[in-house]
């Protein structure tokens, strides 16, 4: 026997990876974190190790409506 459909609107599914990936900034500006940040840092300087801690401008039109897609309901983090 098939389910109920319910009438109206239905939820979209966040892809969970691009949520954690990116975050918008309080002007609504969509920023990433930079890679290589995880292992492999013991002979990196520290000043070096600093620079990865900023977040980048997301440039490119076509990528920032592929991540709206993918994370539909991506919040500004206070």
């Amino acid at each position: 026997m098939p389910r109920k459909v319910k009438p109206g609107k239905f939820k979209l599914k966040t892809h969970k990876a691009t949520s954690k990936r990116f975050r918008l900034t309080g002007s609504g500006v969509l920023v990433r974190t930079k890679g290589g940040k995880s292992h492999l840092r013991r002979r990196t300087s520290k000043r070096t190790k600093a620079l990865f801690m900023e977040m980048l401008a997301v440039q490119g039109e076509g990528i920032v409506k592929r991540i709206e897609r993918l994370a539909p309901y991506l919040k500004k983090q206070d």
